[in-house]
């Protein structure tokens, strides 16, 4: 065995071994950003309160919970997602079967590549479960009239009789976090800074969750496991998610496919010539490259994609399983969007304004490229492919995997939203940039130190730490706690992970 792949089975057994302890020190991270106990959760599911077809549909009488076979036939506002799905999945499989002919695809265990069984989407045996609340006033640049954002994430789940299994779908109603309409005690609008106040102080959080009608309603997210494969002569083991959003329109009352935010169609800018030199033209901008830095730009429409297939594991270096490969000279055939002068003239300009934060060489505005969009977020530091999977309180002894609520990423950006929650709090304007996906941004607090989200045991560091050279600006925090250095992973050459130091 190869001391790279030593390295990958011991993170993968400590990390197993320590997730009860993990979920303790979750909670407080927690507080005031996300609602994550088990306990809760069962109960606002099985009260009714906050199920999708309560919040839905508010003037339904309460009959039970709705299962996906009546779900989607009883709520108009859901009859586009179905066929939607459906029809992603048909582009897969005829995709999969031109790339690997040789294999076989569909449900079951007896396939090459196992398909997710669409069935469940329409079955009278599963159902989606409340997973977790999670505040996201962090994005209020993005909306901030309505202060940011809640998202409540549901699971889909089988049920067959008295035993539950959670499947590998989740469904994430995103919801403005404020609804303008409504009213404090003396009368006046609830403001961005009560509501940071009451989530902070746990203080009737359930209450500024949901309206009277639909106008806190924004958009559905899902992401389902599209399917899995085994380790082959033709590939590695992988595992293909599926993502897609659903916009609600207020005119029509339902959820219309929509793009994903930021999730660049790399396809067709690198298919167009004219369309490539437009967006560059456009990030390079700026006030754009600004944004981009600090991580909250917003790419126009025209340049985005309706769905992502995000294969994992991706790695730790840039490959062509990522959403950016390809656009960078020198990473694959073709015509790239971007040359290292035209990014090392533009990261200059930006430096002499004083505008840049995190990206300050080509391998940073690499990185950035990909965790900008959905699907390169989605495949750093995910728990299979989530980022919110919640503890799975439908079993009686959940396994490891299913007792830590969050991925190390999710985990590691809590003290950054809470801070912003603070900010809004004292009525100050917040700052809402952060860091990489791979390495959260502290803010000066020392909650991570020594952590695996942060500079710990297993943490995402610079290789280029552990040897001379010239170390990469925008990577120059990305240092190990005392007693562990920084060393490859797998294939890993830029980016490692911060083990026990080693002769």
């Amino acid at each position: 065995m190869s001391r790279a792949l030593r390295i990958l089975l011991a993170a993968t057994v400590l990390c197993c071994g320590t997730a009860a302890l993990s979920a303790a020190e979750t909670a407080p991270l927690t507080r005031g950003t996300a609602i994550t106990d088990p306990d809760l959760l069962r109960r606002l599911d099985e009260s009714d309160a906050l199920t999708l077809p309560r919040l839905l549909s508010p003037e339904r009488k309460a009959d039970g919970p709705l299962t996906t076979d009546r779900l989607f036939a009883s709520l108009p506002q859901l009859k586009d997602i179905p066929p939607a799905i459906e029809a992603e999945f048909d582009r897969y499989i005829v995709t999969q079967k031109a790339a690997y002919p040789s294999e076989t695809i569909g449900v079951g265990e007896g396939f090459d590549v196992q398909l997710f069984d669409r069935t469940n989407l329409r079955s009278r045996d599963t159902r989606f479960v409340l997973a977790g609340i999670v505040n996201r006033m962090d994005r209020a640049y993005a909306s901030e009239e309505a202060c940011g954002e809640i998202r409540l994430i549901y699971r889909l789940a089988r049920f067959d009789g008295t035993t539950a299994a959670r499947l590998p779908m989740t469904l994430n109603l995103v919801m403005k976090a404020r609804d303008a309409r409504r009213t404090d005690a003396n009368g006046k609008p609830i403001s961005c800074a009560e509501l940071a106040r009451r989530w902070l102080d746990n203080d009737n959080w359930q209450g500024l969750i949901g309206s009277r009608d639909d106008a806190m309603l924004d958009r559905i997210e899902t992401n389902i496991q599209l399917s899995v494969a085994a380790k082959s002569a033709l590939h590695d083991f992988r595992s293909d998610y599926l993502l897609k959003v659903f916009k609600y329109d207020a005119a029509s009352k339902t959820f219309a496919e929509s793009t994903l935010e930021n999730q660049i169609d790399r396809d067709r800018i690198m298919a167009d010539e004219a369309v490539r030199r437009d967006f560059k033209d456009w990030l390079l901008a700026p006030e754009h490259l600004r944004e981009f830095d600090r991580g909250t730009v917003l790419i126009p429409e025209k340049f985005l994609a309706r769905s992502a297939v995000v294969p994992t594991p991706a790695g730790l270096d840039a490959s062509a399983l990522q959403p950016e490969f390809g656009m960078m000279r020198g990473e694959g055939k073709g015509e790239p969007v971007f040359t290292d002068n035209d990014v090392v003239g533009a990261l200059k300009q930006a430096a002499a304004r004083g505008d840049m934060q995190n990206v300050r060489s080509v391998a940073g505005f690499q990185r950035r490229l990909n965790d900008v969009t959905c699907s390169g977020c989605h495949q750093t530091r995910g728990i299979g492919g989530f980022h919110f999977p919640g503890v799975d309180w439908l079993a009686d002894k959940p396994s490891n995997s299913t007792i830590v609520p969050a991925s190390p990423h999710f985990v590691g950006d809590q003290p950054r939203r809470r801070d912003i929650l603070t900010a809004f709090a004292a009525g100050k304007n917040p700052d809402f940039s952060r860091g990489f996906a791979s390495r959260p941004q502290t803010r000066g607090s020392r909650e991570l130190a020594g952590s695996e989200y942060q500079d710990g045991w297993g943490a995402h560091c610079s290789l280029q730490d552990a040897g001379p050279g010239t170390r990469d600006g925008s990577f120059t925090s990305w240092s190990c706690a005392t007693g562990l250095t920084c060393q490859a992973a797998a294939a890993s050459r830029h980016i490692g992970m911060c083990f026990i130091r080693t002769r």
